[in-house]
């Protein structure tokens, strides 16, 4: 074993004992933290198809938690407090509690400009490894993994976020069942360690806002908040 796979081999243990999972397959955990400029180098597997499988994992195991918990709360407030708890926002709080920046695998560029500690790079990281323990050990290994960020009072902390535009403009138009909203990424920009997506928001087809961020779901976010703004919901 050459002396680079051995410090990787030594991180990778060493991050097992800091979440308290065990992998079984450690080529899991490695590709959770492999970031695509990494991957890029090192001819592997980046971390992106495990983040999108870790999304749909963190989010139904928090919409679970929170309908069999929080009996008298309706759909709009389950949707909002669901939202803020897996924002890009929250997740990159939850990674600092890992110390995720510490083990996050990164190219040559990316390490040189920080990438360690950008939100999006960790929030996107951080449902990697939902996925990785998800794929290893099942769903319940996966809840058991982030429960342990839930805090003990996720309303009295929650319900008065405002800034979750998607879910504000989401409820509006649930009102119309026939209506359905869609956004789309329309554009990319810079260099790998800073890109600016630009993603449009779409109702039945027709372009409603757009919106320019350093991750995909900020600028999400900014063309939810415009597309309120232009349905007269006033400064968001």
């Amino acid at each position: 074993m050459n002396s680079h796979m051995k410090n990787l081999d030594g991180r990778l243990n060493e991050f097992e004992k800091v979440i308290g999972y065990n992998f079984n397959n450690k080529r899991l955990l490695y590709e959770a933290l492999s970031h695509s400029s990494y991957a890029n180098e090192n001819h592997c597997h980046s971390n992106e198809r495990l983040e999108f499988l870790g999304d749909s994992v963190l989010s139904i195991v928090v919409s679970d938690y929170l309908y069999r918990h929080f009996k008298h709360l309706p759909e709009g407030e389950l949707t909002r407090v669901r939202a803020s708890l897996v924002c890009e926002k929250a997740l990159y709080e939850f990674s600092n509690q890992i110390r995720l920046s510490d083990f996050i695998l990164l190219g040559k560029g990316e390490s040189r400009s920080q990438g360690n500690k950008r939100p999006s790079i960790l929030s996107d990281a951080f449902e990697a490894l939902i996925a990785a323990i998800y794929l290893d050990g099942g769903i319940e290994a996966a809840r058991t993994h982030i429960m342990k960020f839930m805090p003990d009072n996720i309303i009295s902390e929650k319900k008065d976020s405002n800034d979750d535009y998607k879910s504000i403009l989401q409820e509006i138009i649930q009102r119309n069942p026939e209506e359905n909203v869609e956004y789309r990424l329309v554009g990319e920009s810079g260099p790998d360690h800073d890109k600016n997506f630009t993603v449009r928001v779409m109702l039945n087809s027709n372009v409603i806002g757009e919106g320019t961020g350093k991750s995909k779901k900020n600028a999400e976010q900014t063309a939810a908040k415009e597309a309120l703004e232009l349905m007269g919901y006033g400064k968001m």
